[in-house]
């Protein structure tokens, strides 16, 4: 328990820390236009620019806020921070260019060596009778072709034995080629048809061989036993060469593609690696887990691979084709949007809007939003978009002047204009999203308790029950909220009860801090324990 509280004292102090670091660098360092002549028009959170005050004081999170003058938001190009070279070199800002490259991909997963039931034989009797001999004792033998595997008495073959031999003494030839097809088709072995023909008597027991090399597998007779036509006698399975069935999860389903190598390895033989490939990817998924299973195939040439071993398999995926790549960390993830901070040049940097594809281990597939050659920033790009992006339109600099936008933006309001005027219903649905928009920012966040019923830590969305909030006049009502990127999500479960702060924003209802309120219990009881 005292190890638990440390890692939570430790946690906390280090968030305090850091974000206290953080808005120093961003109010201090960053070039932002601060006229001494002019006051602030409001104040502003550093991390969250929905967060104004009129008056200053610090953020939900703790931070101090930065004042923002009239003249601040008056640059030309919308989003653009400008920052000096020794501020680029205390946040440690680094730089990555966005390149066509091909996307590839290791999927790491697990799975089973089994037969391959391409060379796997199973053992079975055309006619009734009983096992007098069994050449094969146990499970696991390894056969030639050729070799006996056990001695039938077959009443059915005796007779078909009396009737061959029968029609040849009539020297009936229709007669005999019709016996001799039967005793075939009772798989009757030739050689031992060879030896009736010669010796003209009828063999009681008749010896069946193996019709191909292996191991013996589901060896399920005895001497004596009574089979039929159906019983499975045993099996006999070639391992030249292995299957390996595994299951990968479905995101990744459409990477995998047959003829793809496969690196294996296993854990009775450390240090040795087997080389295969993608044999089949089957078409349907399992749907209980969500899985899709493909099947690897391996050579097996000094026959160390045994049917039902554990393996580690590594799929290498390869799409082909060239395509826009950033380093993975470069990304920004709001859950509304994909971002990445554009180096403009200069010590000018802005945040866009990209449209993201497929994600690997280290890189991120970009459909949109970036051209190739453009630099981007992969390190400190969560201080520089959160300043960015409280004026940014989130779209790439273009070449158009500031008149320019200024006039096709009043083109664009006289064209609303126009068309509100032809069409009542849709002014009285604008009228409706304006007076959401402002009792939005009328009641910009809010403080309350609530326990979560349910978590999603990947989309970030949490069912929670929350209390009354009496500025809002609101009940108790259960609903999702949506926590903010810069809050962790390791530590919250089903069940947990928390006092948060969230914001509406956008429609969403969004968590920017919280605290679990049996922490601070357990807190308290530990300082009046050590009190006492």
């Amino acid at each position: 328990m005292k190890t638990l509280y440390a890692v939570i004292v430790g946690g906390v102090v280090g968030t305090i820390l850091t974000t206290t670091i953080y808005s120093q660098l961003i109010s201090q360092e960053m070039n932002i236009p601060m006229p001494a002549s002019a006051d602030p028009i409001y104040w502003v959170a550093p991390m969250d620019p929905n967060f104004r005050r009129d008056v200053p004081g610090k953020s939900p999170m703790g931070m101090e806020l930065v004042p923002v003058f009239a003249d601040s938001s008056k640059d030309t190009d919308l989003g653009v921070v400008r920052i000096s070279p020794n501020v680029i070199n205390n946040l440690g800002v680094r730089t990555a260019k966005v390149k066509l490259d091909i996307l590839q991909e290791t999927i790491k997963t697990v799975g089973y060596v089994q037969y391959n039931e391409n060379n796997l034989l199973h053992v079975h009797p055309r006619v009734e009778g009983w096992i007098e001999k069994l050449y094969i004792k146990a499970a696991g033998e390894q056969v030639n072709k050729g070799e006996p595997l056990y001695a039938l008495y077959s009443p059915e073959l005796v007779n078909a034995q009396e009737e061959y031999l029968l029609a040849k003494r009539r020297n009936n030839q229709e007669l005999t080629s019709a016996a001799e097809s039967r005793l075939l088709a009772l798989q009757m072995p030739k050689e031992t048809l060879r030896r009736l023909k010669s010796t003209q008597v009828a063999q009681q027991t008749i010896v069946f061989n193996a019709p191909q090399s292996g191991v013996i597998d589901n060896l399920d007779i005895r001497e004596g036993f009574y089979v039929k036509p159906g019983t499975t006698l045993m099996s006999i399975g070639a391992l030249d060469d292995v299957w390996v069935k595994a299951e990968v999860f479905e995101r990744q389903a459409a990477q995998v593609k047959v003829g793809q190598l496969v690196t294996m390895t296993l854990g009775f033989v450390p240090g040795k690696t087997w080389q295969g490939q993608v044999d089949y990817v089957y078409p349907t998924l399992d749907a209980q887990t969500r899985t899709l299973k493909v099947r690897l195939r391996f050579d097996n040439v000094d026959m160390l691979l045994k049917p039902n071993m554990f393996a580690h398999v590594i799929i290498h995926t390869d799409s082909g084709e060239q395509t826009l790549m950033v380093p993975k960390e470069a990304v920004i993830r709001t859950g509304t949007q994909n971002r990445v901070v554009l180096v403009m040049g200069q010590g000018q940097y802005k945040s866009v809007a990209v449209i993201l594809g497929q994600v690997t281990n280290k890189s991120a597939q970009i459909l949109g939003g970036v051209k190739e050659g453009e630099q981007i920033v992969v390190s400190a790009q969560f201080l520089l978009d959160s300043e960015s992006s409280i004026h940014s339109d989130f779209m790439r600099m273009s070449a158009i002047t500031a008149e320019e936008h200024q006039h096709h933006q009043e083109n664009q309001d006289d064209k609303a204009h126009h068309e509100n005027h032809e069409n009542q219903e849709n002014q009285e649905n604008q009228e409706s999203q304006e007076s959401q928009e402002n009792y939005e920012s009328q009641f910009d966040s809010a403080n309350v308790e609530g326990v979560i019923n349910q978590i999603n830590v990947q989309t970030r969305v949490a069912n929670i029950s929350r209390g009354p909030i009496e500025k809002w006049e609101r009940g108790p009502a259960t609903l999702d909220f949506v926590f903010s990127e810069r809050v962790f999500l390791n530590e919250l479960q089903q069940g947990d009860k928390i006092r948060f702060t969230f914001e509406i924003k956008n429609g969403d209802f969004l968590i920017i801090d919280y605290v679990l309120i049996l922490q601070e219990q357990e807190q308290e009881q530990m300082q009046g324990h050590n009190h006492d």
